[in-house]
């Protein structure tokens, strides 16, 4: 009996003993964590860096503010390569729940800028922040990704590309049209803004411009991949197995129509099959483009209106207008195309996109708008005010205005032909044929 209360007394005591000594631990990290935090914020981080290693090894899975202060403290104060990659690794282990996809991203990021990675382990990287979360990621990483993407499947697999290209598109089409919507409201000339207001907005024509550009890189990247010799019989193989899926519908009967493959009838049978699947606007504006090319030319703009009524959104109703006006456009039906183009910047002045498309179709007039040099070259002067306008309103689509407005620049009058057609730069001139809008006569040199 004196023996089993012994064996129980020393058991008491090592339970009690392995207890305390937990205890003194728990309160060393909260001691050590809370100088470490004081010291971070207070931006003494030579005192803060020496608590910070104490919980990075004793105490490592107390906050995930460990990891969010220490990454700074790795990476931008000392310096050191094999501390920051460390972080990641221990957040990941400890706090696996929080925020992972931006984690992985941000991994990914820091081994590429610093060399620390192979391609292979960075695009694994890429590849499970894009799983958990492609919206928690970095535009640059998204742009990455992709390429890595392509790279990889474009002979083996056409269709994961596509797939993958049209999930990244849409998450920042999601992005672009939430900014849109923020821009608007705050562009509006009636309302005086408070600074808090002017740093939204400030922030969101940042990050609108910053998803632009990667939107731009996307269409450029997959270009030579999605032609029509590859996606007809891509599409014709796999349209029996999804006549009834209507996002592999959506995506395909969307990627024929802006590559510029309507004419093949496999095009207007994933028209049909989209609008008797998902009766949606979006649906019945691809129907009306199919109506139109098969010279139901009534029909197509009843379909239309059709389209456009059901629609409830502003810049959705835009879109169609602009869907409805390129269709226009390689009918070559260009004044019409303008119209309905402007129609699109009633519902949303801000489309950059809608501007370009017009000043597009200014300079593919520009050989028939004109009697000699001087006049067709006065053409690009239209197209340079629609460019430089889709600019000024929308920052996501600036990189490419760009392009456009250096190019219809190069295009204008040289100060020699200026001279020879008797005119003086600063002066009006009104442009012949259907354009008829008056410009200010300005010199390419």
């Amino acid at each position: 009996m004196k023996k089993i209360t012994f064996l129980l007394a020393a058991t008491i005591f090592f339970v009690s003993a392995k207890t305390n000594a937990q205890d003194d631990a728990n309160r060393d990290c909260i001691v050590k964590y809370n100088l470490f935090k004081g010291d971070y914020q207070s931006k003494k981080y030579d005192d803060a860096y020496t608590n910070w290693i104490y919980l990075m090894d004793n105490c490592k899975d107390l906050s995930v503010s460990i990891y969010q202060y220490g990454s700074k403290l790795a990476e931008d104060i000392k310096k050191d390569p094999a501390l920051a990659k460390r972080v990641f690794e221990q957040r990941l282990q400890y706090f696996p729940d929080v925020d992972p996809a931006k984690v992985h991203s941000d991994y990914a990021e820091y081994l590429l800028a610093n060399k620390l990675g192979t391609d292979d382990e960075v695009f694994n990287l890429l590849d499970k922040a894009y799983k958990l979360d492609p919206t928690r990621m970095g535009v640059k990483n998204l742009y990455i990704y992709f390429q890595g993407v392509t790279d990889r499947n474009k002979d083996t697999n056409p269709q994961l590309v596509f797939d993958t290209y049209d999930d990244v598109v849409e998450s920042v089409g999601e992005k672009l049209d939430g900014y849109a919507k923020k821009i608007l409201e705050l562009s509006d000339s009636t309302r005086v803004l408070d600074t808090r207001e002017k740093n939204n907005l400030k922030a969101y024509t940042i990050n609108s411009k910053a998803l632009g550009q990667i939107e731009g890189g996307l269409d450029r990247m997959i270009s030579e991949l999605a032609t029509c010799e590859r996606l007809i019989p891509l599409y014709r193989r796999d349209f029996d197995e999804n006549r009834g899926n209507v996002t592999w519908l959506k995506r395909a009967v969307s990627r024929m129509f802006y590559k510029e493959c309507q004419d093949d009838p496999l095009y207007a049978e994933l028209a049909k099959a989209y609008a008797e699947a998902s009766p949606s606007p979006e649906a019945y504006a691809f129907l009306a483009n199919v109506l139109e090319n098969s010279g139901d030319s009534k029909g197509a703009t009843e379909m239309r209106q059709k389209s456009f009524d059901l629609e409830t959104d502003p810049l959705k109703k835009a879109n169609y207008k602009l869907k409805f006006a390129q269709a226009a456009q390689s009918r070559g039906q260009l004044s019409s195309a303008r119209s309905l183009a402007r129609e699109a910047l009633r519902y949303n002045p801000n489309s950059g996109k809608a501007y370009l498309l017009i000043g597009r179709l200014y300079a593919s007039s520009a050989n028939s708008c004109g009697d000699d040099e001087f006049e067709k070259r006065m053409v690009y002067a239209a197209a340079l005010r629609q460019a430089q306008k889709a600019a000024s309103v929308d920052p996501s689509i600036y990189a490419l205005a760009s392009r456009y407005i250096a190019s219809y620049k190069g295009s204008l009058p040289t100060k020699k032909v200026i001279f020879t057609a008797s005119k003086t730069i600063g002066q009006s001139h009104t442009i012949k044929c259907w354009i008829g809008e008056t410009v200010t006569i300005a010199s390419s040199d």
